[in-house]
């Protein structure tokens, strides 16, 4: 089996991961729906945002997020571009692997955003359907992203001393995400830990 035809298995696989927990979220739980999975540090907590990772909004209406899908499509097909070229080069399995996360993270949320809006209705107050017979919630390119993963891992009140939050409640890790956002990530952190030295090569060899 070739290089190309391995990492199609593996995107495949990735991409229908991140999308059947979704769309379990999205058909099971109303916004803000919760429950816990290891004790109170790691919880499913049902969110939806306007395309943006963890949990961040984007709230610049709807040419706004038209725009942020538009140019989110143009980004992975650079990146998928540039996977296609490093396969070509032979380049290291390790850096060909972090940029296929960081490419199946960003194609998982874009699907969000080009067709749940179509294909579910909305899930404020109810559990969403598939294909409801009024239509969904929103045109093409604008639907939300679904986000689940909510680790809680420690909160409490900051001490008195510190500066300008002190006694201010805080909680780590409190941004909600999903899988397509842990692909990213990884990817990211791989990159900067273990192959920062394959793009300064490639910068003296330029």
């Amino acid at each position: 089996m070739s290089v190309r035809s391995k990492l199609c298995i593996f995107v495949a696989g990735l991409l229908v991961l991140d999308q059947v927990v979704k769309i379990w979220i999205k058909t099971h739980m109303m916004i803000g729906d919760e429950f816990n999975v290891f004790g109170d540090w790691f919880k499913i907590h049902f969110i939806e945002n306007n395309g943006m990772a963890f949990g961040m909004g984007a709230e610049n209406g709807q040419t706004g997020k038209i725009l942020l899908s538009i140019f989110r499509i143009g980004a992975v097909a650079a990146i998928g571009w540039y996977i296609s070229r490093l396969v070509k080069e032979k380049a290291p399995t390790g850096v060909i692997f972090s940029f296929v996360l960081i490419f199946c993270g960003a194609v998982g949320n874009i699907l969000d955003s080009m067709f749940y809006g179509l294909l579910f209705n909305d899930s404020h107050m109810q559990v969403a359907s598939f294909l409801p017979e009024g239509g969904g919630y929103a045109p093409f390119l604008q639907g939300k992203v679904v986000d689940m993963l909510y680790f809680p891992l420690f909160s409490g009140y900051l001490p008195e001393w510190v500066p300008f939050w002190g006694n201010e409640y805080f909680e780590f890790f409190r941004p909600v995400f999903n899988l397509a956002d842990s692909y990213i990530t990884v990817g990211v952190i791989l990159l900067i830990l273990f192959y920062r030295s394959f793009f300064s090569s490639k910068k003296l060899k330029g």
